[in-house]
């Protein structure tokens, strides 16, 4: 079943709570998917040269102090690392991809949840309603969010089997649905380049997106080549480094609703996430199209 939500900042006044917010939304959400919960957080952009890692370590006790340490020796500068309950993060100077392949060959006990200027992201299993208070959701100031709680179908109930799906340098994804030709679609994109970290369907959406726009398609333009190359039903709801895209199969069985104001646009798999923003009883409301993407863009918006 699972449930979806997404957050755009439209003021810099909402960004400072936009974390209370998303929290919220994923209380509201959590009947619909009681498995596991995550969130990709947009947000503090790494400098120039640099690029932000969220690591993930099933061991309470793992060492990220000496993670840290054999970074910056193979690396160089590595900013202080942020511990947020099972995940870290931190800043690295250096090429995303070659830190992304030491990490690989010497730390494989970790698992990398997103690599990025601007992503964070933390997904854990269990109670949605544990996982908001556990990393501490509320108070985040962010751009803007995605969100998800998870009833597992297709795989596991495991941490590295939650959403948001990370296969590409700031993009992410979040997916209500099931995907009829992952496994031959991933033999594909994995004979192209992309990387796979689980079995799970949406995961291959994710890295289907990553390889649409290494092949020089916009974001608009990857979206709209799911129709033709996925088959079975979703409702995606996709974060890049400049905003949130979403997008429902043409037959659209699985719910979703759209919101916006002049503070904030909000998606969600049922209305009651979105009635707990701020104005939501006199912002736009509308069920998006089967078939047709939404995107929106902090360069698009005042």
């Amino acid at each position: 079943m699972c449930g979806i939500a997404g957050l755009f900042s439209k003021s810099s006044t909402f960004e400072g709570t936009l974390g209370t917010h998303l929290s919220s939304m994923l209380v509201e959400l959590a009947d619909r998917g009681p498995d596991s919960a995550g969130v990709a957080i947009y947000r503090d952009p790494a400098p120039s040269g640099s690029c932000k890692v969220s690591l993930f370590s099933p061991d309470p006790d793992y060492p990220w102090i000496d993670l840290a340490v054999g970074l910056a020796k193979a690396f160089g500068d590595v900013g202080e690392h942020t511990v947020i309950a099972s995940h870290a993060l931190l800043v690295v100077e250096g090429d995303p991809a070659e830190i992304e392949a030491w990490l690989a060959d010497c730390h494989p006990e970790l698992r990398v949840m997103s690599v990025g200027q601007s992503i964070e992201i933390y997904k854990e299993a269990g109670d949605p309603r544990r996982f908001v208070e556990r990393f501490s959701l509320a108070g985040v100031s962010a751009t803007h969010a995605l969100g998800h709680t998870r009833m597992a179908t297709e795989s596991r109930v495991t941490t590295e089997h939650s959403h948001p799906f990370s296969s590409g340098l700031d993009l992410c994804l979040v997916h209500n649905g099931s995907l009829s030709n992952h496994n031959r679609l991933r033999a594909f994109l994995r004979r192209e380049g992309i990387r796979f970290q689980t079995d799970n369907d949406s995961e291959v959406a994710a890295g289907y997106l990553t390889w649409r726009l290494s092949q020089g398609a916009d974001l608009e333009q990857a979206l709209q080549g799911c129709l033709t190359d996925l088959d079975g039903f979703y409702t995606f709801a996709v974060g890049t480094a400049d905003g949130f895209a979403v997008l429902r199969d043409p037959i659209a069985c699985k719910p979703a609703v759209m919101s916006e104001n002049d503070d904030w646009v909000a998606m969600a798999s049922e209305y009651r996430a979105i009635a707990t923003l701020p104005g939501a009883d006199d912002a736009r409301v509308w069920e998006p199209e089967p078939g047709r993407v939404y995107v929106w863009q902090r360069e698009r918006v005042a």
